[in-house]
């Protein structure tokens, strides 16, 4: 990294080499997903015009894939709802078939 480089080509080339989100860079770089925003779509284009091209590119596809990313996220949680259920379902039919025993007794 040289040290003229700006936050906004170190979080362009961060973001293109690992081709990630907006999200993912702003928790890498301990900073809001605005400021990443803001520094890779607007300010980026006044230091280096061939980098935001680069980036646009990135954020359009990123764009275009949201909503398979927050389908398969919605997916994720429920079927860990559905597992956290049948655990807690288990837990009480348990509990329930060991009192009946001991009444048997």
């Amino acid at each position: 990294m040289q040290i003229n480089e700006t936050r906004c080509e170190i979080l362009a080339k961060y973001m293109i080499k690992n081709n990630a989100t907006v999200r993912q860079a702003a928790e890498k770089f301990g900073i809001s997903k605005s400021t990443v925003h803001k520094d890779v779509a607007e300010r980026l284009k006044d230091v280096n015009k061939g980098l935001h091209s680069e980036i646009k590119e990135l954020l359009d596809k990123n764009r275009k894939e949201r909503h398979l990313r927050g389908g398969a996220a919605t997916k994720y949680k429920y079927i860990l709802l559905r597992k956290e259920k049948s655990k807690s379902e288990k837990t009480i039919s348990t509990k329930t078939s060991s009192r009946s025993k001991q009444r048997k007794k």
